[in-house]
């Protein structure tokens, strides 16, 4: 079970909220599409046919080396795709990417008052996705499955996120939208907003980045 969701804090005292941590696809942006884009240019390259909507689907969560072995059975074939993946220039599959809605303004209201993470499952393309948008400074620490040595669903990186800023779980907030977010804050012991996915156990539903203001200022 997760950890009750501290209650808003009186307007003069500490925010009991000291760190919002956000996973990258499907919360800070729409990835959909250009994960599609990119894997199947690396199955292309081998001769493989397009992912199916429950591949795309893994791979939305998954660590690309995760999603290859997912993808390709044979040994020889994934080499070759990942020895092509990682000769890719990720920049041009960025323009088939969306940012949330009322991102920007949700990062101005919270910076004040908290301090801000990403929780990815992505290995080496983040940086380039956060320089794309301009959106770097916002966060104060990214934690991609590189940093860790188990990615999400083991709680490694939010106990990453923890340690850096020297919060206790109930301090923090982690905002997700698959079981493998869910998985890693209950692992962690981390209050879990889930975002537009209903199916999800969280201690919050949000269907608008928005609206995390509304319960933590």
């Amino acid at each position: 079970m997760n950890a009750a969701l501290p209650p808003p804090p009186a307007a003069a005292s500490t925010p009991a909220v000291r760190v919002v941590a956000f996973d990258c696809d499907g919360v800070l942006f729409d990835t959909e599409a250009s994960n599609q884009a990119f894997y199947n240019r690396v199955l292309a390259h081998i001769g493989r046919p397009p992912m199916t909507p429950g591949q795309c689907r893994f791979a939305m969560m998954h660590t690309v080396d995760q999603t290859l072995a997912h993808l390709i059975q044979d040994r020889n074939q994934r080499v070759r795709a990942d020895r092509f993946r990682r000769s890719l220039d990720y920049r041009s599959f960025v323009k088939h990417m969306r940012m949330a809605p009322h991102l920007i303004e949700t990062l101005q209201a919270l910076k004040p008052r908290c301090n801000t993470a990403v929780v990815t499952n992505r290995i080496d393309t983040l940086d380039g996705i956060l320089d794309a948008f301009h959106i770097r400074h916002w966060f104060d620490l990214c934690v991609t499955a590189a940093d860790v040595a188990r990615p999400k669903p083991h709680p490694a990186p939010l106990l990453r996120v923890l340690r850096h800023f020297g919060v206790q779980p109930p301090q923090m907030l982690y905002v997700g939208d698959s079981v493998v977010d869910e998985s890693a804050a209950a692992a962690a012991g981390v209050p879990f907003v889930a975002y537009r996915n209903p199916s999800l156990t969280a201690d919050r539903h949000i269907e608008d980045l928005a609206a995390l203001t509304a319960f933590l200022i």
